[in-house]
């Protein structure tokens, strides 16, 4: 048996077993504290803290299925690799990372595990050796360090408070205005890893990793990690809830609009959660936690086949990402094709696929809420958007000519990618009605007039007409993109944040730690630090060496010399 069979079973089986726990937690509303006392000091208890309730439990179930299915996946898709344990290791350290983090009602054990994940990101974005991948690696570190700061920082901040247990003070906190403080320093944190406007330019480039590994962090992990961590602070962001609903619509719209513009494959779909996410911290803006972590799991499954299925398409078409060569690949690979656009429709909310139960849910919820024309055009036609941008895509890989070489050799081939997408596949289908059976006692009623119920539902018909239209139009279209470059850049660079931060404030930040290194660590400290010392004992040493050579009158002056001086003080 190979490393990848044997993770995937373990991951399998705990993902059942997890799964069946949660259930057990949800019908009968408890929660588990494990409590492990790491050692006493004196009078001080170091205690490691672990909450199993039924979101963290269910949560964790999702990741370790996503996670188990993506190493069945990788067996085939890195079978060429030298370095497979190496990937394979890097993998589940990543999705313990990730367990660590979920189950922590502590802030200490919250930034273990959320270190880990940018520690292990990094490893994974450079995975590929290539120049593009270390410039991306670094700017995904750098951003995520900005949240481990803040995490930091709130850490320091909560020493006020006795404890780090963040859960032990729901009642105290909500009554407390001095913990405001660590709500914002938490946001802002959770911004940083989900990658919300002003830190989205890290996403779209941490596509340098390998695809399996872009399914797990795009699904269940690392960006969601913001999501979920907003979920635990719920009590403390609703004073903040203006800044959410603000930052997450501003996201959504621009990563929309972004990924109507881009040909590279592995970025639109990267664009696309970036969009879901931005509606996430949208909806708990609003205050309804459910519905997010309902849409977070639901959007999780499909999120994962479809990065499996892109995935699968760029393995075999030769590693090319480019959309514009891909084309009649109904033709050539139909069940890749099937799965994709099963998740792509999930994905819109078109009716009665998984995303519809969440998506049409929150868009209704939405409607309910008292706020101003702009937000909820600005919400709707970001929704719009996203059918937009997914027909286009759709239309490129389907239904266009193939202009990859003439003579290929694309065909769907039955091994553990197949499997794994297939298996995927049918949790996909049901798991939107499944979830909301078992997440909501009774099922949301929304009343609304029936222009504004069907609303949504036009919004992504007219959002698939304007993506099938912008697909068509070949001449006109490029005239158009021609004779307004500026604007056509500026919307597809997502509205230029990887230059300000690629080229600006990270360029920066580490030309200003290279004038420093060369100057003062290999510069003055060097001088007169650690070499300077070297240099001033050795040169001592041998002058020492030279007057000890055995010259007895040297040795007579000396201890005179002493004795005189002792002779001196004691008077």
């Amino acid at each position: 048996m190979s490393i990848y069979n044997i993770f995937f079973m373990l991951l399998m089986l705990f993902s059942l077993k997890t799964f069946i726990f949660s259930l057990y937690l949800l019908l009968t509303n408890k929660i588990y504290f494990i409590e492990l006392n790491l050692f006493n000091l004196n009078s001080l208890n170091i205690e490691f803290l672990l909450m199993l309730d039924w979101m963290s439990i269910l949560f964790m179930a999702f990741v370790l299925f996503i996670s188990s299915m993506v190493i069945l996946y990788s067996k085939s898709y890195m079978s060429n690799d030298l370095n497979s344990s190496r990937f394979i290791l890097l993998v589940v350290m990543f999705v313990f990372s990730m367990m660590l983090m979920i189950l922590s009602p502590n802030l200490i054990s919250i930034l273990l595990g959320w270190d880990g994940l940018g520690l292990v990101s990094y490893c994974l974005v450079i995975y590929y050796q290539n120049i593009k991948s270390y410039n991306a690696g670094m700017l995904t570190a750098l951003s995520n360090r900005v949240g481990d700061v803040m995490l930091l920082m709130a850490i320091a901040w909560m020493m006020n408070f006795g404890s780090w247990n963040f859960t032990l003070y729901l009642e105290y906190y909500i009554s407390d205005s001095k913990l405001n403080m660590v709500g914002l320093l938490v946001l802002i944190a959770a911004f940083t890893k989900s990658a919300q406007i002003p830190f989205s330019s890290w996403l779209p480039a941490a596509m340098a990793a390998p695809t399996p590994v872009s399914a797990l962090v795009h699904s269940s992990t690392l960006v969601t990690a913001g999501v979920y961590l907003m979920i635990r602070f719920h009590f403390l962001m609703m004073n903040f809830s203006l800044i959410l609903l603000f930052v997450g619509l501003i996201t959504m719209f621009m990563a929309g609009l972004g990924a109507n513009f881009e040909f590279d494959l592995k970025k639109i779909i990267a664009l696309s959660t970036l969009s879901q996410l931005g509606l996430m911290f949208t909806i708990l803006s609003m205050g309804s936690l459910n519905l997010a972590f309902f849409h977070l799991l639901t959007h999780a499954l499909f999120k994962a086949l479809l990065f499996m299925c892109a995935g699968n398409f760029i393995h075999l078409m030769g590693n090319c990402q480019d959309i514009r060569f891909m084309g009649s690949l109904i033709n050539k690979i139909p069940m890749t094709v099937v799965y994709f656009n099963v998740s792509n429709l999930s994905l819109c909310g078109m009716p009665f696929f998984s995303g519809f139960y969440s998506k049409d849910l929150i868009m209704e919820f939405y409607s309910m809420s008292m706020l101003n024309l702009l937000v909820y055009l600005l919400m709707f036609v970001s929704l719009g958007f996203t059918v937009s941008y997914t027909i286009r895509l759709v239309y490129y890989l389907m239904y266009s000519n193939i202009h990859y070489y003439s003579l290929n050799s694309i065909v769907e081939n039955l091994d553990y990618m197949f499997y794994s997408m297939g298996f995927m596949f049918m949790v996909v289908v049901f798991s939107g009605s499944g979830l909301m059976w078992i997440l909501f006692d009774n099922p949301y009623l929304v009343m609304l007039p029936l222009f504004m119920k069907i609303f949504t539902l036009m919004m992504v018909l007219i959002g698939g007409l304007m993506g099938f239209e912008i697909s068509r139009l070949t001449l006109i279209y490029k005239l158009f993109s021609f004779n307004n470059y500026n604007l056509m850049s500026f919307f597809s660079s997502m509205w230029n944040m990887p230059y300000i931060f690629t080229f600006g404030i990270n360029y920066t930040f580490i030309k200003v730690g290279k004038i420093n290194a060369k100057f003062s660590d290999q510069g003055w400290s060097e001088f007169l630090g650690s070499q300077g010392l070297f240099n001033y004992f050795k040169q001592s040493s041998v002058l020492l060496q030279y007057l000890f050579k055995n010259n007895l009158k040297f040795y007579l002056m000396l201890f005179l010399g002493w004795i005189i001086i002792l002779m001196i003080f004691n008077f």
